[in-house]
């Protein structure tokens, strides 16, 4: 195969991922007002999931929409339209460059760095262009990958504070034990031991920072869901009824949710596509730290009776499974419904470029007529009125 074949059959593939379907759902931003019908994005397997939930958070605030109402696909370039636009009206006298340049690096993942101490709080990373992303969008981004203040570990902690200064101290802590740091944490506290002679080449100071290391390598072992109970307490306590926010879980960015009423349980947003024909299933119950007891329900939060039958008994991780596992039998170059949403993707943006090119034919054919206009007598020419100004 050529390069030029092998560079084709790599953007045919990356069309495919960036066009996904879209669902319609009900839900109610204001508790004073009916619910209203939204066109929520979902997600392939390999989708970009920390742009699509930033979308779908916008769409359900209803800071963009997607137009036609009707269209059954959308594309990446036409949500970065949608989102760098609102950016521009939102943020008026600031400077979003960090935020549009980053947008283009969502296609692949972000660079998020979750303190253990804060839900909240975040390294950022490079130029911080993620964080300014959502600062600017005006969403928050939360997580749950706390550590307990009463555990052994939060001393340890505190003191590295974020994942990045954490998985640091482990390569530390490896080399100082020379290798031995990966093996059974029993048989390196007999290498250790409890005085110098039992291991003469770490001062205290070294010493100190295996055993940090220690606690902090238990800690993320044992919270490879990146939810901790403590950080699933906070969440439901802190966050306020009705609140729509980014939740960083697994390696995975998603839509969370703090429902109204007596109930105020968390939620997340259902976008896998496996449930794109399931309209009882709309969001996710956020009960435990693993989504083993989490349950589906609809868009008035009422248990979720799946038409399909064939996920009934799945959660949200399960499911998501089985659609890559679906995904990897099948080449997604192959998959005639990609190939149609490709068509129809491919035909919904050039009668939206037709549409924008009669627009500014248009506007050209106006602005030429008024510049060859004869103005007015100076005795009553109206006064000149200062012009708004319009970003394109």
């Amino acid at each position: 195969m050529s390069e030029a074949d092998r560079d084709q059959d790599q953007s045919v593939e990356t069309s495919l991922h960036e066009v996904w379907y879209l669902k319609e759902i009900l839900f109610k931003l204001d508790p004073e007002a009916p619910a209203k019908r939204v066109k929520i994005i979902t997600q392939n397997f390999n989708g970009p999931c920390s742009f699509i939930a930033i979308c779908n958070i916008l769409i359900l605030r209803g800071h963009i929409q997607i137009l036609p109402y009707e269209r059954t696909t959308v594309s990446y370039d036409m949500l970065s339209q949608l989102v760098g636009d609102y950016l521009l009206t939102a943020s008026p006298g600031i400077d979003i460059s960090a935020a549009l340049s980053i947008m283009p690096v969502t296609r692949k993942g972000m660079d998020l760095n979750p303190l253990f101490t804060s839900m909240d709080s975040f390294r950022p990373a490079g130029l911080g262009g993620e964080l300014k992303l959502f600062e600017q969008t005006g969403i928050q981004l939360v997580h749950g990958w706390l550590a307990d203040p009463d555990s052994p570990e939060y001393r340890a902690l505190a003191k590295t504070e974020d994942y990045d200064t954490s998985v640091n101290l482990l390569v530390e802590a490896d080399h100082l034990t020379r290798g031995r740091f990966m093996q059974d944490e029993a048989q390196l506290s007999s290498h250790l031991g409890d005085s110098d002679e039992a291991s003469p080449t770490l001062t205290p100071d070294e010493r100190q920072k295996v055993e940090d290391a220690l606690l902090i390598r238990n800690f993320i072992e044992s919270t490879q869901s990146q939810l901790t109970y403590h950080g699933l307490f906070t969440l439901a306590s802190t966050l306020a009824p009705g609140a729509l926010v980014a939740l960083f879980r697994n390696s995975h960015l998603s839509v969370l949710y703090k429902s109204r009423g007596e109930d105020a349980a968390l939620y997340t947003l259902a976008t896998d596509q496996v449930f794109l024909h399931e309209p009882s299933v709309v969001w996710e119950r956020l009960e435990d730290v693993d989504g083993s007891s989490s349950t589906f329900v609809d868009s008035e939060f009422v248990r979720a009776s799946p038409a399909g039958g064939d996920y009934a008994g799945h959660t949200g991780e399960s499911a998501l499974a089985a659609l890559e596992a679906r995904a990897a039998a099948m080449s997604l170059a192959d998959d005639p419904d990609h190939q149609l949403a490709r068509r129809l993707q491919a035909e919904e943006d050039e009668l939206a470029r037709h549409v924008r090119a009669q627009q500014e034919r248009e506007r050209a054919q106006t602005e030429v007529a008024q510049a060859h206009a004869v103005p007015p007598p100076a005795d009553i020419r109206k006064p000149k009125k200062k012009s708004d100004c319009i970003v394109m």
